[in-house]
């Protein structure tokens, strides 16, 4: 019979007979006992089973603590009401979504699949060009409900449905100022530069004009 001696100076594990534990604990103060019992089993289990309780034993305070601290913070989430967000947010999130959605309806837009269809690309990764054409910023996309949709108006027929090349320039020019929903709404918009006109009817024929109005458009934001 044999006592095991946990960090905790107050807790101790036994192994041995019935009447060698019973014995043992006659001789402590402890106010609790936890007891395993072996039906079958030789002393060398009932030491080894001794030692598992004895590495378990302090962990076990601390997996306690921590289950009480989640239910603490689970009770104060609770007892907390969610705040609405203000007025001015929630009408700044529907006209965000409106303007997005007027976007997307605007059939300006294509998934690789249908640029691959177009392009003559393999149909078995229809993916991989035109993620390659936004890694190397030749293009951009936007992404909704998990799919890349591409400007159809960045694309040339002339060329394959390959990207405009100035469609690289305006994007590098106004990535500093406008993210890719934030493009997708400067070429759909008129233009006051370019005459009234909107930047994506004029990407391909008058690229230079697009390019002009994309720094007149950086320059503004930069002052103001």
């Amino acid at each position: 019979m044999s006592s095991l001696p946990l960090p905790f100076a107050e807790i101790a594990a036994f192994a041995g007979t019935p009447d060698e534990v019973r014995e043992d604990l006659d001789g402590i103060s402890a106010t609790r006992v936890v007891a395993l019992t072996l039906g079958h089993g030789s002393a060398a289990e009932a030491e080894a089973l001794a030692e598992t309780v004895s590495r378990l034993a302090p962990i076990v305070g601390t997996v306690v603590a921590l289950r009480q601290d989640e239910a603490l913070r689970a009770i104060v989430e609770g007892l907390v009401p969610n705040v609405p967000p203000p007025p001015h947010r929630l009408i700044e999130a529907r006209m965000t979504a409106e303007a997005r959605r007027a976007v997307l309806a605007s059939g300006d837009w294509m998934t690789a699949a249908e640029i691959a269809a177009v392009a003559g690309f393999s149909p078995g990764n229809p993916s991989a060009q035109p993620n390659r054409w936004k890694r190397d910023g030749r293009i951009f996309a936007l992404r909704h409900n998990g799919v890349d949709y591409f400007p159809a108006y960045g694309l040339d027929p002339a060329t394959g449905h390959r990207p405009v090349p100035a469609l690289a320039r305006v994007i590098e020019i106004l990535r500093a100022v406008r993210d890719d929903w934030g493009l997708a709404y400067w070429f759909a918009s008129v233009n006051g530069f370019l005459g009234g006109r909107r930047p994506q009817d004029l990407l391909i024929d008058a690229p230079e004009r697009v390019i002009a109005a994309a720094e007149d458009e950086a320059a503004g934001v930069a002052h103001g």
